[in-house]
C-alpha cells in the first residue's frame, strides 16, 4: 500500500542505544505508518539513522540502528491510534467500514474496505488471548446475568441470503465485566457450553433454554423483574384495571432498590430492607395473581402476563434473599444495546467468524462501559 504525499509527516528519529560518539552515520532506515489522532489522519514516519561503529576487535566494525517500536499487526502499515478509532467507530458509534471509507475518502485518503476488513481481522486475532483470559474472569464470577439477541451473519451458501445467528451475553455485576459469545443458533448447547462447571447465581429471562439452570448443581436462578413489569404494561390496553395494580406494587419495590442506593446501604443492610419491606409486597403480589388468574382469558395481554410472573415467581423473588443481587437483568440489556443499534446500521456480520470477531471487541467495549 502507498502512503499518500499529500498526508503531513510527523517525524520521530530513534538513534540505537549502543551508539558511541566516534560511529560515522551510514544513512537511514525510513518506516511509514497510518496514523490517526482526532479529526487528524496523518503518515507517521520512523527515521532510523544507520551508524557503523569500531568493535573490541580493531579489525571489525559494527552497523547500528535502532529497533523499530512494536506494531500492532506485523508488517502492517497502520498505528494502534488508527485501529483504535476503526474499531470504536462501528462498535461503538455504529459506523459500518463503508461508511468510514467515504469519511476518508472526503479527508483526502483513499482506503479499500477490504484493507480495513483485514487490518480489523488481524486485530481480533491478537486480542483472542486477552479475551479467553476475559472469559475466565468472568466465568469465575460467583453471580452472573446472562441475555441473548440475534445478529444476521451472511450465509456462504446462499449468495445474498443471510443466518441469524445469536450473541450471548454474559455480565458480572461484581467484575463489572461483561463477555460476548456467538452461537450459530438460539440454542441451550449455546449456554450450557460457556456456563459449564458454573457456580452461582444466574440471573435470566424467561427464555426456555435457562430453563435447565435451574436444576444445575451449584446453580441459582434468579429472574428479572424489569420483565414482568413490561409484561404488565403491555397489557394496559387489554386490561388497564388489574395492570396498573399490578405495576403500582412493582413501583414500590423499585422504590426500596433506589432507597438502598441512596442510602449506599451495604449488603447486609439491603437483604434486611428487602426482607422487611419488599417480602410483604411479593406476598400479596402473588395471591392477588393467583385470585386473578381463574377471572381472566389466558391467551388475552393480563393472561399470559399473570401466567408469566406465576411461572417464574420463585426465581423472581429469590432475589431478597441476597444483597448483592440485583432486582433485574437490566445491566446485561444495556450491554446488549450496542449490537441492537449496530444491526440497524451495518445490517449483518460477513461471517460466522467475523460474527465472533465482533463478540471479541464487543466484550472489551462492554467492559470498558460498565468501568
Amino acid at each position: 500500500m502507498v502512503l499518500p504525499a499529500h498526508l503531513p509527516r510527523e517525524e520521530e528519529v530513534l538513534e540505537p542505544e549502543d551508539k558511541q560518539d566516534n560511529a560515522e552515520k551510514l544513512g537511514e532506515a525510513i518506516t511509514e505508518i497510518l496514523e490517526y489522532t482526532p479529526g487528524k489522519v496523518y503518515v507517521k514516519r520512523y527515521v532510523r539513522p544507520k551508524y557503523v561503529q569500531p568493535t573490541q576487535d580493531e579489525d571489525t566494525k559494527q552497523v547500528l540502528i535502532a529497533p523499530l517500536p512494536t506494531m500492532p499487526i506485523p508488517n502492517g502499515n497502520v498505528g494502534a491510534g488508527l485501529l483504535a478509532h476503526l474499531l470504536i467507530s462501528k462498535y461503538v458509534d455504529h459506523l459500518p467500514f463503508y461508511r468510514q471509507v467515504q469519511i476518508f475518502k472526503r479527508e483526502g485518503l483513499k482506503l479499500a474496505e477490504s484493507t480495513i476488513s483485514g487490518w480489523f481481522k488481524a486485530a481480533c486475532k491478537l486480542l483472542d488471548p486477552l479475551y479467553y483470559e476475559l472469559r475466565k474472569e468472568v466465568l469465575s464470577s460467583g453471580y452472573l446475568m446472562a441475555d441473548e439477541t440475534p445478529i444476521p451473519v451472511q450465509s456462504s451458501n446462499k449468495p445474498g441470503a443471510t443466518h441469524t445467528g445469536y450473541m450471548w451475553v454474559y455480565r458480572s455485576p461484581e467484575k463489572g465485566m461483561v463477555i460476548f459469545d456467538y452461537q450459530q443458533s438460539r440454542g441451550a448447547q449455546g449456554p450450557e457450553g460457556v456456563l459449564e462447571g458454573f457456580s452461582g447465581a444466574l440471573q435470566t429471562d424467561g427464555y426456555a433454554a435457562y430453563d435447565r439452570f435451574d436444576k444445575a448443581s451449584g446453580v441459582t436462578l434468579l429472574a428479572c423483574m424489569a420483565h414482568v413489569r413490561r409484561k404488565f404494561d403491555q397489557a394496559k390496553e387489554n386490561d388497564s384495571r388489574r395492570s396498573e395494580y399490578a405495576l403500582a406494587q412493582i413501583q414500590k419495590l423499585y422504590a426500596l432498590e433506589r432507597q438502598c442506593k441512596e442510602e449506599n446501604l451495604n449488603t447486609d443492610q439491603v437483604k434486611a430492607a428487602r426482607q422487611q419491606y419488599a417480602v410483604p409486597v411479593l406476598t400479596a403480589m402473588k395471591e392477588w395473581m393467583e385470585q386473578q388468574c381463574p377471572n381472566v382469558a389466558p391467551k388475552s395481554s393480563i393472561g399470559k402476563a399473570l401466567t408469566y410472573a406465576l411461572k417464574l415467581w420463585p426465581r423472581i423473588v429469590r432475589y431478597t434473599e441476597n444483597g448483592s443481587w440485583n432486582i433485574d437483568n437490566n445491566l446485561v440489556e444495556n450491554s446488549i444495546r450496542p449490537v441492537a443499534l449496530g444491526r440497524k446500521n451495518y445490517l449483518f456480520a460477513g461471517s460466522h467468524d467475523a460474527a465472533q470477531w465482533a463478540a471479541v471487541l464487543y466484550s472489551f467495549l462492554a467492559t470498558c462501559k460498565a468501568n
